[in-house]
């Protein structure tokens, strides 16, 4: 074999290698705490600078993508046995368990001493919070109660907390709102993933919602989800973060998505669970979006 021919056929294989060490940070999720940890910045009062917020995000960003990789290590065993999981870098055998543990632990070492110099240490208190209950506390608490979907909407909520404390270097109404917001978002969104893949999650022995407390009961804690997400979302216009602007899409949005809800209850199957999944996503899309292009 040539060495030109050796290299073409290495190179692909480095390639995927390094794709499936990004996978370890599950992209997706990490691009959300990316959104939303600028929209804490940029609705925060004061500035810090292009540069500056830049790093505070990207730190926040990169604290997440290590919590998502110990994710991964601790739950290798439960992806291989869930078909939407089982073709992860871990479980198909592409990454070593002990790559993704190193990358793990290693990360946050660089990355929130960054946060405290460069933003603040109260925004790098609350990166290594959030890692802490997302690994050593949500992750083993799947296994075991299904008072994990409210352990884990507190790390999910902190990076838009985070953006404002970089910039303020203080816990306000504003950001505590921003907390708030995320929080109860989380809970129609992840109530919904538990109906429509109840049996991937029977398979991974999860106990989640839908498997413990039945179907019928998820859906009207869904419904009660999208009714706290609207009434938390139009907190915002008296704390003085967004403007009437934001609160008309705030309120039609948030009445949409309780009208799906609400539509739900009373029927079985997964359908509707994958529309609420999808809604609460163009839900969250366009919250950000009014609030952060709509004068205040």
């Amino acid at each position: 074999m040539s060495i030109a021919a050796a290299q073409a056929r290495v190179a692909p294989s480095a390639l995927q290698y390094g794709k499936d060490l990004l996978l370890l940070a599950k992209p997706r999720l990490s691009g959300l705490v990316v959104l939303t940890t600028a929209g804490g910045v940029a609705l925060a009062p004061g500035h810090i600078g292009a540069a500056r917020a830049t790093i505070a995000i990207l730190g926040t960003a990169a604290v997440v993508g290590a919590a998502n990789a110990l994710n991964c290590w601790l739950e290798r065993d439960v992806d291989a046995r869930m078909r939407r999981t089982r073709d992860r870098p871990l479980p198909a055998g592409r990454v070593e368990p002990f790559v993704a543990l190193a990358l793990g632990l290693a990360i946050p070492v660089f990355a929130l001493p960054v946060l405290a110099l460069v933003a603040n240490p109260l925004t790098a208190l609350l990166a290594f919070v959030a890692l802490v209950v997302y690994v050593a506390i949500y992750t083993p608490m799947k296994r075991r109660s299904t008072l994990a979907l409210f352990v884990g909407a507190i790390p999910g909520a902190i990076p838009p907390l985070m953006g404002w404390t970089a910039v303020t270097g203080r816990l306000e109404p504003g950001g505590l709102a921003l907390f708030a917001l995320l929080f109860a978002w989380q809970l129609p969104h992840f109530l919904a993933i538990s109906i429509y893949l109840a049996e991937d999650y029977a398979r991974g022995g999860l106990q989640v919602f839908a498997l413990v407390h039945g179907e019928r009961a998820t859906r009207w804690f869904i419904a009660g989800g999208a009714v706290l997400l609207l009434a938390v979302s139009l907190l915002l216009l008296p704390l003085g973060v967004a403007g009437t602007a934001y609160g008309a899409v705030a309120a039609l949005a948030g009445a949409a998505l309780v009208a799906i809800a609400v539509s739900g209850l009373g029927r079985t199957g997964g359908r509707w669970a994958r529309h609420v999944f999808l809604a609460t996503l163009l839900h969250l899309t366009l919250l950000f979006a009014a609030l952060l292009a709509l004068p205040r």
